[in-house]
């Protein structure tokens, strides 16, 4: 609902990219002053990355294509999975490819990602990246960025990021954004796309992908709303219906994927966020030729956003799960399907989004205490060029908002066994690792350095020829530097020497594969000291 801004302000920033002019993207707060905001919405900062992970018997699951189950989602092996992604658009707006290209490689990107406890990419698109020769804009190749991208068409762009994820243990939920670059549309076709372009598209799509299990479903259009409608039986309008007619046309071509299904604004009078309102499902559920496919997807946003009547009911936040229940939350809670917030976000700049946005994560059911058994999600958004709610990192495309992510600790779950997103035309593509002595590399990097303090990153990159199921870095401060707080790893400390291991979630290396952790400390002043890398 309301969502033109947001959309408006990520297309600006990418011109301004393309022109090369500075651009604040959303705006964030300092991360300290953020810390102290958070903490009075009952948020309490970062706790150890392991905690969301504590839920070892599904560790290894993931692989192959999943089904539903009542509620959950269930792998090839019949394990439960959670779904806990990022957003990263870009093909859905007239770049026609993922934004942040024109700062960084695709590759060091998903790195990050996965580093961060991320393990699914939800990737918007437009029907434009379908027209044939449809060529991305404001791609960086200068000192080898993106080097494997020069001259492909979008569609072959997607290719590569499907088949990287893929490799590096991420899944893929491809979203049908928007019928063209221009804008959203309330309804699925408009005069220039019609319902059967847009079928057609989703055929192809779901026929490119066939027989590679990175790509695990298609949600079939973003954010349906006013006058879309949700079991009113005008085929023009009902949501539902056209639901019913796509989800069907994809699994006829490729019958082992997932269906995903946004709700509407309105249902009998009561209206949401757009995409958000899904109360019909209880009377007029989804129904597939192909069983156990089907998942019902809500949408959720803050006051960065839009202003809910919810928002300024005294009994705020505690009247929250009584929102969510009415929208979507009743689905999971009566084993209908499962729920996956396919987007929420926030630039969490007044505490009524902190307490918002605390009260989601509790709602959502952490991983630690109820592992797959959850809600499943995809935060909005990775880019920080989401005006409205801005990202993961920062305008700089490199800083992680620590903040903001510290916020989903607790819901992030395990990533995925790699496989299926092989690309054999890729050069890189390490192949079959066989046998190897496990070895490793770090690369220190200081970020930011203001005097009394600093904050630091370090890249560990599995050089060797054999994956790697653990690893551990160590350093020695020439001066009095201490660790103050460390993300994406645990650490020990003893006088001036760090040694800092790998959370569970980003242990396990592919050859040529990276993680990355992140720190603080003081005081700051100091050089980068050398570092060793150990790889089990």
């Amino acid at each position: 609902m309301f969502r033109s801004l947001r959309r408006t302000l990520g297309a600006l920033c990418a011109a301004a990219a393309v022109l090369a002019l500075p651009f604040a993207g959303g705006a964030h707060a300092a991360a300290g002053q953020l810390g102290a905001d958070a903490a009075a919405g009952g948020f309490t900062p970062a706790r150890a990355a392991d905690a969301a992970y504590a839920d070892a018997a599904d560790a290894d699951a993931g692989a192959g294509y999943w089904r539903t189950s009542g509620r959950q989602i269930l792998d090839a092996s019949g394990r439960p999975v959670r779904i806990a992604g990022i957003n990263w658009f870009g093909f859905e707006t007239a770049n026609n490819v993922t934004h942040g290209l024109w700062a960084r490689d695709y590759k060091s990107m998903i790195d990050q990602m996965k580093s961060l406890g991320y393990n699914t990419i939800r990737m918007p698109y437009s029907d434009d990246i379908l027209k044939p020769g449809t060529m991305p804009d404001s791609v960086n190749y200068s000192d080898g960025k993106n080097a494997d991208l020069q001259g492909l068409t979008s569609l072959q762009v997607l290719d590569k990021i499907v088949a990287y994820a893929g490799q590096s243990g991420l899944k893929i939920i491809l979203d049908r954004h928007r019928p063209d670059a221009a804008g959203q549309s309330a309804l699925w076709y408009t005069s220039a796309v019609p319902e059967t372009t847009w079928i057609a598209n989703l055929r192809a799509l779901a026929t490119r992908y066939k027989g590679n299990p990175t790509v695990v479903g298609i949600d079939l259009h973003n954010e349906p709303h006013d006058p879309a409608c949700w079991g009113c039986g005008d085929t023009a309008r009902d949501w539902r219906l056209a639901a019913q007619r796509a989800g069907n046309a994809v699994l006829s071509v490729n019958p082992d994927l997932l269906i995903l299904v946004e709700g509407v604004q309105t249902f009998n009078g009561v209206s949401g966020w757009w995409g958000g309102n899904l109360m019909g499902v209880a009377q007029y559920p989804v129904q597939l030729d192909v069983a156990n496919r089907v998942v019902y997807s809500a949408h959720d946003y803050a006051t960065s956003v839009a202003q809910q009547s919810w928002f300024s009911d005294p009994s705020f936040p505690a009247n929250m799960p009584g929102v969510w229940d009415k929208y979507w939350g009743y689905i999971f809670k009566q084993n209908i399907a499962p729920v996956w917030v396919g987007e929420f976000g926030t630039t969490l700049q007044s505490t009524i989004d902190q307490r918002w946005l605390s009260a989601l994560v509790t709602y959502l059911r952490s991983t630690s205490a109820h592992g797959s058994d959850s809600f499943h999600w995809t935060f909005w958004s990775w880019n920080p060029n989401s005006g409205d709610t801005g990202g993961i990192l920062k305008d700089d495309w490199q800083t992680v908002d620590t903040v903001k992510d510290g916020y989903l600790t607790s819901i992030k779950a395990p990533g995925f066994p790699p496989g299926g997103g092989t690309d054999p035309g890729d050069p890189e593509d390490p192949g079959d690792p066989g046998g190897g002595t496990p070895a490793c590399t770090a690369a220190y990097t200081v970020g930011s350095d203001w005097g009394s303090g600093f904050n630091a990153e370090v890249k560990v990159t599995n050089t060797g020829a054999a994956a790697i199921g653990s690893w551990k870095v160590t350093w020695t401060w020439p001066g009095s530097q201490r660790v103050t707080t460390m993300w994406n790893a645990s650490h020990t400390q003893t006088g001036a020497t760090v040694t800092a291991t790998n959370a569970a979630h980003n242990g396990s290396l592919a050859p040529g594969g990276s993680a990355t952790f992140g720190f603080g400390g003081a005081p700051g002043g100091g050089a980068a000291p050398s570092v060793s890398c150990t790889a089990t």
